[in-house]
Parts: C-alpha cells; sequence; structure tokens
C-alpha cells in the first residue's frame, strides 16, 4: 500500500505540476512579458525556500481546526465550518506542488526554452496558425528532449519524499515508502524496514535504466549556425499572464513565510480570540532551550562543511571522469548517476544498518561524523555534472603551462583549475550548504539527541505527537534566514570571482619597457 501511495502522490503531482511549469516557462522564455529575469530569479528562491517551511505555513493556514483560511472562511454567514482540510490526500499533493513540485521544473525548463530559434515559430504562423496555436503544435513538439529529460529526473524522485507526507499523512495513517521505512525503524522492526528497501530496490532498477534509454533514443537540434533570436508579443494578455505568475510566486514564497511570521506571535495559532491573542514567549522559549541551541550548533557545522567540502569532492570527481585516463572513470561516472534514485531515507536506512552491525563502527551512529558523511555526499550528481560541464570548456594548455613551470597535478589543479572554477565551487557550495541546512530524511535515522539539527528538530514540534505549530514555526524561519541569507552573499561574492570580462588591463602593463625597433641607423 505504501509503494502504491508513493506513485500516487508522484503521478498527481507529475500531471498537474508538468502542465503548469511548462506554461510559466513558455511565457517566461517566449513572450515579451514584463520583469521576465526578475520573474525567473524568483522562482529560484522559492527552488531555495525550505519546503519544510512551506508545508508547516500551510499547515498553518489550512488545518481544518484552527487554520488562518478556515478561521476567516468561517466569519462569513453562509459558511458553518471552513472547507479546507490539508491533512488529506488533496493536502499533500497541494503541499507537494507548493513545496517542490513547480519551481524546481520552472528553472528547468526557462533555459531550455529560451534556445529556441525563432525561425521555427513563424513558419507556423506563416501556416496560419495564432500564436498560442504555434506555441502548442510547433514550439512544446521541438522542446520534447528537454521536456522529456525532465520528466526523467522527476521519475528516479519517485520515493524522495518525506516530510509533506509524514506531517500530514501519518496522522491519519497514511504512509508512503519513506514514512513508512521512518515508522518501523522508530519501532526498531529493522527486518520489515530492510525489505521493503530492497523491493524498492528493484523498482529503481527498472526505473534508472528507462531514464537513460527515453533520454538517449532521440535528439532534437534547437540552436545551429543560423539561429534567429526573438520573442512572441502577447499583447494585453502579458499582463495577465503577470499577474497569475505573481499570485503563483506570492503563494510559493511570501504567503507562508508571511503566515509563520504571525503564527509565531500568536498564543495558540488561529485562535484569533485567544486572551491575549499576541505573546513574544514562544520566541523567548525557543531561543532559551538547551535542544534549539544544539541544533543550531549541530546544522552551522554540517552546513558549512557541506558547503566547504562537497564543492572540493565534487569538483576532483569531476576532473577525474574528464581530465583523467583511469579507466574506472565510466564506471564512476555511471555510479555518479544511478546514486541520484536513490531517496535520502535508503541511504539513511544502509548506514545506520552498516553502523550498528559492523564492529567497530557502532560509535559512528548518532556522532556529528556520521552526518557530516551523509551531507557532504549529497547532491554528488548535480554537483558532479554541472563541474563536467564546466570543466569541458577549459582548454588543457591552461594545466600544461602549469606543469611546464614545474608545478605538480595538486598544485596545478590547486593554483589554476580550482580559480577558474571557483564561480561554480561558490553555487554548489551554496546549494549544499542550502540542502544540509534543511535535510532531513537524509539524517533522520542518524541523528541524536546530541546531534539534533534545526530541520529535525521543526519537523518533531510540527508532528501530531508534540503539535508545537509556533515553536516549529521559528525554526523554519531561522532556517529560512540562515540560507537565504547566505545566498544573497554568496551570489554577490560568485560575481566576483572566475573569469572576468569586464576588467581592465593593469597599470603595470602601461608600464612595460616598449618593443625595441631595428632599423638601418641601428637599434632604437
Amino acid at each position: 500500500e505504501a509503494l502504491i501511495n508513493s506513485f500516487l502522490v508522484w503521478f498527481w503531482v507529475a500531471i498537474i505540476a508538468f502542465p503548469v511549469a511548462i506554461a510559466i516557462a513558455l511565457v517566461l522564455a517566449r513572450t515579451r512579458i514584463p520583469f521576465s529575469h526578475g520573474l525567473e530569479f524568483m522562482f529560484w528562491v522559492a527552488f531555495m525556500f525550505p519546503g519544510l517551511a512551506s508545508t508547516v505555513g500551510w499547515m498553518m493556514m489550512l488545518d481544518p481546526r484552527v487554520g488562518f483560511i478556515n478561521v476567516w472562511l468561517g466569519y462569513l454567514p453562509f459558511i458553518d465550518k471552513g472547507p479546507f482540510n490539508i491533512f488529506s490526500f488533496e493536502g499533500i499533493i497541494f503541499a507537494r506542488l507548493m513545496a517542490d513540485g513547480i519551481a524546481y521544473k520552472v528553472i528547468l525548463f526557462v533555459p531550455a526554452f529560451r534556445n529556441m530559434d525563432q525561425a521555427m515559430e513563424e513558419a507556423g504562423r506563416v501556416s496560419g496558425a495564432s500564436k498560442v496555436a504555434t506555441l502548442l503544435r510547433v514550439t512544446l513538439p521541438v522542446m520534447a528532449a528537454p521536456l522529456i529529460l525532465v520528466f526523467s529526473l522527476h521519475v528516479i524522485r519517485v520515493f524522495s519524499g518525506f516530510e509533506v507526507e509524514w506531517l500530514l499523512g501519518a496522522r491519519w495513517g497514511f504512509f508512503v515508502y519513506s514514512t513508512l521505512i521512518f515508522e518501523l525503524t522508530t519501532q526498531y522492526m529493522y527486518g520489515p524496514a530492510v525489505v521493503i528497501a530492497s523491493l524498492t530496490l528493484i523498482v529503481i532498477g527498472f526505473i534508472f535504466p528507462m531514464q537513460r534509454w527515453i533520454t538517449r533514443r532521440r535528439h532534437y537540434t534547437t540552436v545551429t549556425g543560423s539561429f534567429k533570436p526573438g520573442l512572441l508579443d502577447l499583447g494585453k494578455w502579458k499582463w495577465v499572464f503577470f499577474g497569475l505568475i505573481v499570485i503563483l510566486l506570492a503563494l510559493l514564497t511570501a504567503l507562508p513565510i508571511l503566515i509563520l511570521i504571525i503564527g509565531s506571535f500568536m498564543n495558540i495559532v488561529g485562535y484569533f480570540n485567544a486572551v491575549p491573542t499576541w505573546t513574544l514567549d514562544h520566541w523567548h522559549r525557543v531561543f532559551s532551550d538547551e535542544l534549539f541551541l544544539t541544533g543550531l550548533r549541530t546544522t552551522m557545522i554540517l552546513s558549512v562543511t557541506a558547503g566547504i567540502g562537497s564543492p572540493i569532492l565534487f569538483s576532483i570527481i569531476a576532473y577525474l571522469i574528464v581530465r583523467s585516463r583511469w579507466r574506472g572513470r565510466s564506471t564512476l561516472d555511471s555510479v555518479i548517476w544511478i546514486s541520484a534514485a536513490f531517496p535520502g531515507i535508503l541511504s539513511a536506512l544502509g548506514l545506520l544498518i552498516l553502523f550498528l552491525s559492523v564492529p567497530g563502527l557502532t560509535w559512528l551512529y548518532g556522532s556529528i561524523w556520521a552526518l557530516i558523511l551523509v551531507v557532504v555526499i549529497s547532491g554528488n550528481t548535480t554537483g558532479t555534472n554541472i563541474f563536467k560541464g564546466v570543466l569541458v570548456q577549459l582548454g588543457k594548455d591552461l594545466e600544461e603551462a602549469g606543469r611546464v613551470s614545474g608545478a605538480g597535478w595538486w598544485t596545478t589543479y590547486v593554483r589554476i583549475v580550482i580559480p577558474v572554477l571557483m564561480p561554480t565551487m561558490i553555487l554548489i557550495g551554496m546549494l549544499n550548504f542550502i540542502s544540509a541546512a534543511s535535510t532531513t530524511s537524509s539524517i533522520i535515522l542518524l541523528a541524536s539527541r546530541e546531534t539534533v539539527t534545526l530541520s529535525l528538530l521543526a519537523l518533531e514540534w510540527a508532528s501530531a505527537d508534540v503539535s508545537q505549530m509556533e515553536a516549529a514555526g521559528i525554526v523554519n524561519l531561522v532556517i529560512m534566514a540562515l540560507t537565504m541569507g547566505l545566498a544573497i552573499v554568496a551570489r554577490a561574492f560568485g560575481l566576483r570571482l572566475g573569469v572576468r570580462h569586464d576588467v581592465k588591463a593593469r597599470d603595470e602593463q602601461s608600464q612595460q619597457v616598449p618593443a625595441q625597433t631595428v632599423s638601418a641607423g641601428g637599434v632604437s
């Protein structure tokens, strides 16, 4: 039943998110809509917005008893009871769409749609098709390759859901693959948990080859030497689409953040008749809680370690795959790709069994070192492949010049390759910092009370057993402040590094000795 539920959640999220994401990407990339690049950046912000924070925010809004929206609707004369219930199958689908179902696909689709040749669309309009018909019958079919690729990436994430399903489904007996494994392990039923994980490995064994076959069987070329850029003019409809996208972005980020802030200052979330209604007690209690201070310390250690260690590790792996002649580089590349299909809870279960069953490794269970191991290697598929794309662009003469100067491989890599890769390293470091600060499923089976993180603390306080929504909202606000603040700083800092096209020649160059000119009258 849990496996069927996993596929049902995946199916409904896909069938809703894909058309919405494609429509948004078409508008942002192929039409003259106001502030298109700014709107695209906001989808990046929505992608970096912690899914747990989004879920807790919507729990505060759509709780059937005390949800803000249900309470406000209950004041209307023709409504006796709020109509929405976030703790339902429909609520899980909605929360997944708001958390990561739409923004992730939009940021993948937009760059691909920007590479569309306008000449193809002009041919469609010359044939008598309207602008909408041209988008549907010309643009979308030509964009089949990136659409299939993103769909394939969505396929291998069938079993990745955890926070939303646990917070919204476990309380009424709705379990998916990952939440059932967690439920069994918390009851020390490791045997059934291992069986479920083994069955899922068989499913993944079918999914991954299918994904590789789909993405390699056919190619569609959209950029050639005669590429003609251009955008469609929507006329007055551009403001309609602009407004709809702004509303969606508000639902993805602004509204949950606002509700988290409001809820954190309420005596009891949703009880506007409570006396007093507003209080600072929750903030005082959270910041004076030893468990919160432990979580903050652990989160900072993990995030900083992942932000520094992951780029170094992934860049070395990518360098071995792209630059070296090592025979095992193809196998390493395949392992990196296959690891993307493994959900975090499965990796956590495997490490848990490893630590508990192998003599000499028991001390790792519940230690900070186990969590560091997990967060550093998380996201290896994305990070390694981004580095591979950059390394392919670098000429080998840069490294050859270093070796001719007497530098070894390591010195050449550190003093020549890394400085050129620095903007990409900052990007990967930022993404892994954000991921480590908000991850739950990959570490929840390995952490102890001494190594609890802020994300695990927020998940625990928001669960049905504890139900401290106000405190959970405050912890999520702290996580957002850490991740979003670092993202802004890292983006500004990263623009100053790497290859620069706006740097003038140094003044010293103008002071060099002029070249000697040889003439019949001598040397001048």
